[in-house]
């Protein structure tokens, strides 16, 4: 496993399989991708299986074609069946640790954290990134908690070099303050997929968090 992932992780995409605003799951990833998302992880809780891994599918040949790292939340064994780049793990899933066994050494892995023992934890058991948040109250989530403000990866960034991809409510109103914190990247649903211009939505972002990390 090459570290060029790292690099992809300044505009992450959260999405399911479902249409939104008239667009398929894979027009939107499409415009995303064109407007510069580095990163799409799959996360879909409802749909079932057999169409989860026919989107899956197409979603993964297209983030291959682009060289846009493609990830899979929660479910190792969709991931692994659809050849992803990475998995995603939250606290009370798999355990980085025991997902690493499964997956080998050709994937990476993020795991969710949502306060300083989280984080500390999914360090211990091999996490490759954090996925930190929720950063400001969001309606995608609905176990996300209450918001733990971008003042929790600068308390992570004090003791750790891993990437860390700040989610949960952010906008391009207030990206621009998580990457100040000390975020590598931003991890966004509705910023993007229920806009009505996607790409447009993904290249502002694009542009907010380059700006912010000079």
């Amino acid at each position: 496993m090459n570290n060029e992932w790292k690099d992809k992780l300044d505009v992450y995409l959260v999405m399911g399989i479902n249409e939104v605003n008239g667009k398929s799951a894979i027009e939107i990833a499409e415009q995303a991708i064109a407007g510069g998302v580095g990163t799409i992880q799959l996360r879909e809780k409802n749909a079932p299986l057999r169409d989860v891994m026919a989107v899956g599918r197409e979603l993964r040949a297209l983030c291959k074609q682009h060289e846009v790292m493609f990830v899979v939340n929660d479910r190792v064994d969709v991931a692994l069946l659809l050849e992803a780049d990475g998995v995603h793990v939250g606290q009370d899933d798999l355990p980085a640790s025991e997902t690493r066994k499964l997956i080998g050494e050709d994937m990476f892995i993020g795991v969710s954290a949502s306060s300083v023992e989280e984080a500390q934890w999914a360090i211990v058991q091999g996490a490759d990134y954090l996925g930190v948040g929720a950063i400001y109250a969001t309606g995608s989530k609905a176990d996300a908690g209450e918001p733990v403000t971008p003042r929790l990866i600068s308390k992570i960034r004090s003791f750790s070099n891993l990437p860390i991809v700040g989610i949960g409510g952010i906008t391009a109103e207030n990206s621009r303050e998580v990457i100040k914190h000390g975020a590598s990247g931003i991890a966004v649903i509705s910023a993007i997929v229920g806009q009505p211009n996607p790409g447009q939505a993904a290249r502002q972002l694009k542009d907010i968090v380059a700006q912010s990390q000079r």
